[in-house]
């Protein structure tokens, strides 16, 4: 998949396109089902497939609240890139974009500068300015312009429909399991290993302390994964602020089993399978010390460790 990053660096297109248009924060179930109906459709039709999506958030800009995305930019392109899509123009969303009116924006960008002829979305879409846009609209812009549109239904699951704000609230109760129902697979953070205070490895289990951009990273102790250089370990991971110390910033160790090479300055990919408990404040550093190894044996009994 081609990546193109913002309409300058968009080539000419000579073929009608086949584009679906959206943040796509998370990747989950929703918006694997309308990336697979765009791929299968642009085989089918000989279309050029284009993802349109935008960095950042439209509510980072637009809105009175900042929201925290579920993946990192990279992150997100990484996951649309296992989808059999030609291109992804990544829009830089800002004032003069998001003033472009609902029409406008069909007619100057989809239609104009992308040549759709085909327009895939999730029935909740809203386009232009305000969001003054939505399904119906689009449908009218459709028979007007000659162009085909197609609303995707929403997935649901218990209930509940499948979306960027469910994943995120679910990772910010440290609910890990519903957010692999959402996703299709487990959550996954990445960063840099950096120097701590070593406090893990004085009660006798060395973490690696990790820096991160993802801006949401679900809290307690997790069995996990983590991932060096394309190889895969099992690991334990704390996320908190460490209550036992009187700490206030949030920490994200990872305690990795039967591995005691150094790791400062080391990129690190986390998964997080399941969640072992909520953080605690202990009386005493020993009763943490007593807690940990409870939580090492509960996670290698989950991997059928010795």
């Amino acid at each position: 998949m081609e990546v193109i990053n913002g309409f300058k660096k968009l080539p000419q297109i000579s073929n009608f396109s086949i584009i679906t248009i959206g943040n796509f924060d998370g990747i989950h179930l929703g918006h694997q089902k309308i990336l697979d109906f765009l791929a299968e459709k642009a085989k089918k039709y000989s279309l050029l497939s284009l993802i349109l999506t935008f960095s950042p958030h439209p509510e980072k800009i637009l809105g009175k609240k900042r929201t925290k995305m579920i993946q990192t930019l990279d992150q997100r392109v990484k996951e649309l890139n296992k989808y059999n899509i030609k291109a992804c123009l990544i829009v830089p969303f800002d004032d003069k974009f998001s003033s472009l009116s609902s029409q406008d924006f069909i007619q100057q960008i989809v239609l104009n500068t992308l040549k759709a002829k085909m327009v895939i979305v999730g029935e909740n879409f809203h386009f232009g300015k305000n969001r003054e846009g939505d399904i119906s609209q689009l449908h009218r812009l459709a028979s007007q312009f000659n162009f085909q549109v197609f609303s995707i239904p929403s997935v649901t699951i218990e209930g509940k429909t499948v979306s960027s704000s469910l994943v995120r609230s679910f990772l910010r109760e440290g609910k890990i399991e519903k957010v692999y129902t959402l996703l299709g697979r487990s959550y996954e953070i990445e960063g840099k290993v950096i120097r701590g205070k070593s406090r893990g490895k004085a009660l006798g289990f060395p973490t690696a302390n990790i820096e991160t951009e993802n801006e949401i990273v679900p809290p307690g102790v997790f069995i996990t994964t983590a991932w060096l250089k394309s190889k895969k370990f099992h690991s334990m991971t704390n996320v908190g602020i460490r209550p036992t110390f009187n700490q206030q910033e949030t920490n994200i160790e990872s305690y990795i089993i039967n591995f005691n090479k150094n790791l400062y300055g080391e990129k690190i990919r986390i998964n997080f399978i399941k969640k072992i408990r909520d953080e605690i404040k202990f009386k005493t550093s020993e009763d943490l010390s007593r807690q940990i190894k409870k939580d090492l044996e509960t996670t290698k009994l989950y991997f059928k460790l010795k």
